[in-house]
């Protein structure tokens, strides 16, 4: 029942964010404020969903992250993390959603890890919308 409950929120979210993604164009990877660029928020935030589907679901990436360096690449890497995570979620028996993990952030329950998740995302895209905005080439 939590899966399918948290499953259409997640994705609410989920796709308008890769959406917003996917409208980045190539030159604006590189864009930056401070020490923060565009690309490194994307591979952050699928680097996050994929540390999140182990920490909290026990769902480890069989892949070896990269950061890339064209924007087909972001957006690829940023499908198969959300995949990865929504089959984590898929995957976890009803009985856990509300047992707490201890992890590097504390201790969490599966179902509070997902409400991060989704404010970590927002966050990032909203500085993903600044940088796009006032940023300079890095």
């Amino acid at each position: 029942m939590t899966y399918e409950t948290v499953l259409p929120i997640w994705n609410a979210l989920r796709e308008r964010f890769q959406t917003k993604v996917e409208a980045i164009p190539e030159q604006a990877l590189s864009l930056q404020l401070g020490q923060t660029n565009v690309g490194g928020l994307l591979y952050h935030t699928a680097e996050v969903e994929f540390m999140f589907a182990e920490w909290f679901f026990g769902k480890k990436t069989t892949e070896k992250l990269s950061k890339p360096e064209q924007m087909e690449d972001y957006i690829k890497l940023l499908k198969a993390s959300n995949d990865h995570f929504i089959q984590a979620m898929k995957e976890l028996p009803e009985e856990e959603w509300q047992q707490s993990k201890d992890s590097p952030l504390g201790d969490t329950t599966p179902l509070e890890a997902v409400g991060r998740l989704m404010n970590h995302a927002g966050i990032h895209a909203g500085q993903i919308s600044l940088i796009q905005k006032y940023g300079q080439e890095g």
